[in-house]
C-alpha cells in the first residue's frame, strides 16, 4: 500500500504559495495508520528504544503509537508553559526568531535510548531541539522518524549523523 495516497494536498494554506501536507486521511485509515507505524517501528525494533518523545500535537499521535509497538515509555514535548512540573527548555531558531520545546525534567535519563518521532521534517528545528532536550539528560538518541520529509527544506542537514526515516519524500 501507498501512503502518499493518504496524503491529501491542501493549497494555499495556511497562507499563500504554501502546499499543505494534510495527513488526516492517513490517521483516519485504519490500515494506512497501521502500516505507518508498523513500518517505523520495524525499523527501530532492534535499537532498544526505552523512550518515544514527540511534539505537540501530530507527534503525540505518531509517538504514543509507536511507543506502544516498541514497548517503550512516551515523553512529550511542549510549548513552553504547558507541562506542569520541572522543565528543561531547548531553543531552535525560525524564520524570524525563536522558539522553544520543554519537556519534564525526570522524563529521559542516561539510561534512555530516544526515538525522535514527528509527522513531518521540514526545516529541522523542531526535531533538532528535541534531540537537544534528550542529549541534554545523557540520554542516547536512537534516531529520527517521520512520516513526510520535505527534501527541498534540507532538514535533514540540521541532524547530521543521526538514523533517520522518512516514510514519504517530498521533493
Amino acid at each position: 500500500m501507498n501512503l502518499e495516497t493518504y496524503i491529501r494536498d491542501i493549497l494555499d494554506f495556511p497562507k499563500e504559495g504554501i502546499v499543505f501536507k494534510d495527513i488526516t486521511p492517513l490517521l483516519a485509515s485504519p490500515d494506512g495508520f497501521r502500516q505507518a507505524i508498523d513500518t517505523i517501528a520495524e525499523e527501530f525494533e532492534d535499537a532498544g528504544v526505552t523512550k518515544v518523545l514527540g511534539a505537540e500535537a501530530r507527534g503525540f499521535i505518531f509517538g504514543g503509537a509507536l511507543a506502544y509497538k516498541l514497548g517503550a515509555g512516551f515523553v512529550p514535548a511542549r510549548k513552553p508553559g504547558k507541562l506542569p512540573w520541572q522543565t528543561t527548555k531547548a531553543e531552535y531558531a525560525l524564520e524570524y526568531g525563536t522558539d522553544s520545546l520543554e519537556m519534564h525534567l525526570d522524563a529521559i535519563g542516561p539510561d534512555d535510548v530516544v526515538l525522535i518521532v514527528d509527522d513531518v521534517l521540514a526545516t529541522g528545528g523542531t526535531a533538532a531541539a528535541k534531540g537537544m532536550l534528550a542529549a541534554s539528560t545523557g540520554a542516547t538518541v536512537a534516531g529520527y522518524a517521520f512520516l513526510i520529509e520535505l527534501d527541498f527544506l534540507a532538514g535533514r542537514a540540521k541532524l547530521e549523523g543521526a538514523t533517520i526515516i522518512s516514510l514519504i519524500h517530498v521533493r
